[in-house]
């Protein structure tokens, strides 16, 4: 059972789950988890940020037809003499392939982390991300993904849906300690939004970014006028 309170075993697990090492029932714990745990899924898309520029370096490989049959030959023929003691159950061939594939994915993911050190370089800018929550049903709509000194993306999730007719959607956002929010302009359905964070009056962590509902051409008195859509703050990676 996975302690997702501790930061060590929640580490590990983002990392494992990237991977893909982890069991059924540890995979599905943290895919759970992932919905309200907001240090897990930061410490996810770091692991996802750190192995897509891994995989790149490495081609793809077929395995041989025959892999299966020669670790199953060799496993049949590499059991010990039975010494001085009494006989065990003998072990059927998958149990001992299940023992031989962990022992794989453990080596795997360490011969990763250690080359993710080694060859990937530090992050040039921080960066952050904020998932975009209906208040009503805790549903994501949209991802925001910004680096300072960089660009800001505002990201759709799933089905994109229906603006009333004379309504728009606004975009906005507040710094921790501002006396107000600042509109970052307006947004459409489906499409994704992007700028240079200069616009931003600030960038950094739990900055709140929310998309209200307003008048056609956007909230004619400078702050949101209708209601919260989708809100969130940012966490860093």
């Amino acid at each position: 059972m996975i302690d997702f309170s501790k930061p060590e075993e929640r580490e590990a697990a983002a990392g494992e789950y990237v991977l893909g090492t982890l069991d059924a029932e540890d995979r599905r714990a943290v895919a759970e988890a992932l919905a309200s745990d907001r240090d897990l899924r930061a410490a996810v898309f770091a692991w996802q940020d750190r192995l897509l520029a891994l995989s790149a370096r490495a081609a793809p490989a077929t395995p041989s037809p025959t892999l299966w049959r020669r670790i199953e030959a060799a496993l049949g023929n590499s059991a010990p003499a039975a010494a001085a003691r009494p006989p065990a159950p003998r072990a059927s061939w998958w149990q001992s392939l299940r023992l031989w594939q962990g022992l794989a994915g453990a080596a795997l993911a360490m011969s990763l982390f250690l080359a993710v050190q080694v060859l990937t370089p530090p992050p040039a800018a921080e960066r952050y991300v904020t998932l975009l929550q209906s208040p009503a049903d805790q549903s994501t709509g949209w991802v925001v993904e910004m680096s300072r000194g960089g660009a800001l993306k505002l990201v759709p999730v799933g089905a994109p849906s229906e603006v009333p007719a004379g309504r728009v959607w606004q975009f906005w956002t507040k710094p921790q300690g501002a006396a107000g929010p600042t509109s970052l302009g307006l947004v459409r359905a489906g499409m994704t939004l992007e700028l240079p964070v200069s616009r931003l009056p600030a960038v950094g962590a739990q900055q709140l970014f929310e998309i209200t509902l307003e008048p056609e051409g956007g909230s004619p008195i400078g702050r949101p006028t209708g209601p919260i859509l989708y809100v969130g703050t940012s966490i860093r990676l």
